[in-house]
């Protein structure tokens, strides 16, 4: 449902755009917290969490190669919406998507220029948020079982493109170019999404299940559902255990998910989209149908290189689509990498004015002149070992964790009972 320039006329196609800009500026900010939060509960971060939304943003340009029949001479394909933000979160995902339709428009013509963001905030922002809110939604009703997370995922992409879909003759009733009824648009647009939108909530299901059965803690929209902690029981009561430390970083994907998920994203768009659906998308139909698809102007870089999918000056279709489909991949993980990098690193900048260095107060100290504070208690023994001295006492036990009784070291205590 890429929009194409002349669709939508200039004053709404720059309102659209301010919108974009804003909730692209607000996915930065929002971005920064998730990782920041993640780094908080023992995640690495966000520099170290970056390649997974690169990983996600190929992942979609790929799939979004791949047209699917859904109707007689009709098409379509996943928006990726109900995707990135369930696997890396609303803020973050919505970057994602921002990075993948800059690049399908600079690079390779698909979607308008001057629509840009139209479709930033169709497919980005609309989806996003309406996947992402029904999906935390369903979750917060359905039992805590992990097939709840199956049965949200698979609602919340379902609706979030015919809504999508909504949204757009919504814009299109406000400044579309061409005099066609709202009524027929709407009940057109809506009904071929809603088709296409079963086939976006099988691809968003599958993927989001395979993830889960291989790395739970990689999808971001589920964490708090899929980390069950350890029960122990110790003196006849049930107590949390000490969580353990774990192998690797939750939520950074490890060497060998990274290089599967980029594989398949090149396998996808470097040779399986040679077999996707050649006819036309769901709005290319409506278009067609309605009456208002010579509205659309021809893109500005129809003679670039990599123009429609293709390379130019090779002659071999297959080869010509396969490699400007790898190209894409590349250009998109390493751009989805990139952003999300920069704004991580730019919270970490922001951050450090406000430290206060270690050392500080006693350099500062130092530095009036005044007299050295004693250290000791007269015996020798340093005072920041003294309970309630100013030095580095070892913090008070946390209430909120029950206490275990001691356990004579004679006879040994038997093994905890695993609940």
């Amino acid at each position: 449902m890429h929009v194409p320039d002349g669709f939508i006329n200039a004053p709404v196609s720059a309102a659209a755009g301010a919108v974009a800009v804003a909730a692209v500026a607000a996915g930065l900010r929002g971005a920064r917290r998730e990782t920041a939060a993640h780094g908080a509960a023992g995640g690495p971060g966000g520099e170290r969490t970056a390649p997974l939304a690169g990983l996600v943003a190929a992942f979609v340009f790929a799939v979004q190669m791949l047209n699917f029949p859904v109707a007689a001479g009709t098409s379509g394909h996943l928006l990726g919406g109900a995707l990135a933000a369930i696997l890396v979160g609303p803020c973050t995902g919505l970057l994602c998507l921002a990075v993948v339709l800059l690049l399908q428009s600079v690079l390779f013509a698909d979607g308008g220029l001057t629509a840009l963001g139209v479709n930033i905030t169709l497919i980005g922002v609309v989806t996003v948020v309406v996947a992402y809110g029904l999906f935390r939604g369903l979750l917060a009703v359905l039992p805590r079982r992990r097939s709840a997370i199956t049965a949200a995922t698979f609602v919340a992409a379902l609706v979030s493109v015919p809504v999508s879909a909504v949204a757009f003759t919504l814009l299109y009733g406000i400044g579309g170019t061409t005099d066609v009824p709202f009524g027929t648009v709407l009940a057109a647009m809506t009904g071929v999404h809603v088709l296409i939108g079963v086939g976006e909530a099988l691809i968003t299901t599958a993927t989001v299940g395979a993830v889960l059965a291989v790395r739970p803690d990689l999808v971001h929209g589920a964490r708090d559902r899929v980390a069950v902690p350890l029960r122990l029981r110790v003196a006849g009561q049930l107590v949390d255990a000490p969580a353990a430390s774990p192998a690797r970083p939750a939520g950074r994907p490890s060497r060998a998910v990274a290089l599967t998920g980029l594989t398949i994203a090149v396998v996808l768009a470097g040779f399986v989209s040679f077999y996707a659906s050649t006819s036309p998308d769901g709005l290319e139909r409506v278009a067609v149908d309605q009456g208002f698809a010579d509205s659309a102007d021809d893109h500005t870089g129809t003679d670039w290189p990599l123009a429609d999918y293709g390379v130019a000056d090779i002659a071999d279709d297959r080869l010509s689509g396969g490699l400007a489909g790898v190209i894409g991949v590349g250009a998109t993980v390493v751009t989805g990498t990139l952003v999300l990098r920069a704004a991580a690193a730019r919270r970490r900048g922001a951050a450090l004015p406000g430290a206060e260095p270690s050392g500080a107060g006693d350099a500062g100290a130092g530095a009036s002149g005044s007299a050295p504070a004693d250290t000791t208690d007269g015996t020798g023994t340093p005072a920041a070992r003294r309970p309630g001295a100013g030095g580095s006492v070892p913090p008070p036990p946390d209430p909120s964790v029950p206490s275990v009784p001691s356990v004579p070291s004679v006879p040994p205590a038997p093994a905890p009972e695993r609940d």
